[in-house]
């Protein structure tokens, strides 16, 4: 990994001296984000190492995230999200992603199918102090924690890794894993559109050149194939099978509903990163637990407590382990916070007047 800017900064100057300066905001565009840092993964796998270690530690306010749907919203992907959060420490803040998606976005107008804004809020005043674009920060923070739990749950050594979906979300979980891990030899790709198999390939073939890309027939032909496999569909139906698995597999089950619910109650361990967040909106873990297959006591860990040493991640070759990452606002607010005291010291981003 290469080296990173400072995760802390001092407090903006509002928030250590409020009375002598007038409240204003720091708006940070996807651009400014990128020119920060925002384009590689190294500092958001540094921000959700430690977002992961207070999240376990109990450091954290983290309220259940309502979904707002209403007429017309069809699919399990058509919601919009409001994900607070506060977060102690060192360099307490707090803050909220406001995240809306929709299913048809790139088909009927050529958007990414997801888009979002995060606010921080000064936690001494509780004033407002930044607004920046979050749906950049959403998947890098995603692809991050796919990363951290890799290096603690996968194989050492392992060498393939299957993607089962190619969008924009699973790009980033790509460029994330092959930045991470330069042992990565062989990356196995399905989705339902050739077309994106082979965008996935174009973006990320010239950048790694070492890796080879297969662009698989179905997505069984590519998890067999895989030491470490990442979901990044939007299907609602289960298709994922136990068979299929290797023996020593990792599974991160990004798009949660990918994995069919025998697999939980066969492979040696399942971990969530947060258990109130994961069972609940019948997710497949919320539904086993509702038909009494299922419950926090089978659950070997939440994330955070295998990142602190609380409880052990892999233990042999030979497992199988399935992780289960809702997400959560603590994940986004670790890396907001990073980006805005970046921007603070280098006066980077538009500086609007709130009152």
């Amino acid at each position: 990994m290469t080296n990173s800017p400072p995760l802390t900064a001092p407090a903006s100057p509002s928030a250590s001296n409020p009375s002598q300066t007038k409240p204003e905001l720091r708006y940070l565009s996807r651009d400014d984000l990128i020119a920060l840092g925002a384009g590689h993964s190294d500092a958001f796998v540094q921000a959700i190492t430690e977002g992961l270690a207070i999240h376990a530690r109990g450091e954290h306010v983290q309220p259940l995230k309502p979904y707002l749907r209403w007429s017309g919203a069809d699919h399990i992907a058509d919601r919009i999200i409001a994900m607070p959060c506060y977060i102690g420490g060192d360099n307490p803040i707090a803050g909220i992603k406001w995240i809306g998606s929709r299913q048809h976005n790139p088909a009927r107008f050529g958007l990414e199918r997801a888009s979002a804004v995060i606010v921080l809020n000064d936690a001494t005043t509780n004033y407002p102090v930044a607004i920046m674009e979050g749906g950049l920060i959403s998947g890098m923070r995603t692809a991050a924690i796919t990363a951290v739990a890799t290096r603690h749950l996968a194989r050492s050594g392992f060498t393939d890794v299957a993607c089962i979906g190619c969008g924009p979300i699973a790009q980033m979980q790509m460029q994330t894993l092959l930045e991470q891990f330069p042992q990565i030899r062989a990356v196995h790709l399905f989705d339902l559109s050739h077309d994106a198999m082979h965008a996935m390939r174009s973006m990320l073939g010239s950048r790694f050149p070492a890796v080879g890309w297969e662009l698989c027939g179905s997505a069984e032909l590519a998890v067999r194939a895989a030491d470490v496999v990442v979901t990044c569909t939007v299907t609602d139906t289960p298709y994922l099978e136990h068979a299929w698995l290797k023996t020593g597999a990792f599974v991160c089950n990004v798009s949660i509903m990918d994995v069919h619910k025998d697999v939980y109650e066969k492979v040696d361990k399942v971990i969530v990163d947060d258990w109130d967040q994961s069972n609940r909106e019948k997710k497949i873990i919320n539904q086993l637990v509702l038909e009494g297959r299922f419950s926090r006591e089978q659950l070997h860990a939440e994330l955070g407590e295998i990142v602190i040493g609380r409880k052990p991640g892999r233990e042999r070759d030979d497992e199988i382990i399935l992780l289960n990452p809702m997400g959560m606002a603590l994940d986004d607010m670790v890396c907001a916070r990073h980006f805005y005291h970046l921007a603070l010291e280098r006066n980077a981003g538009t500086r609007l007047p709130l009152l």
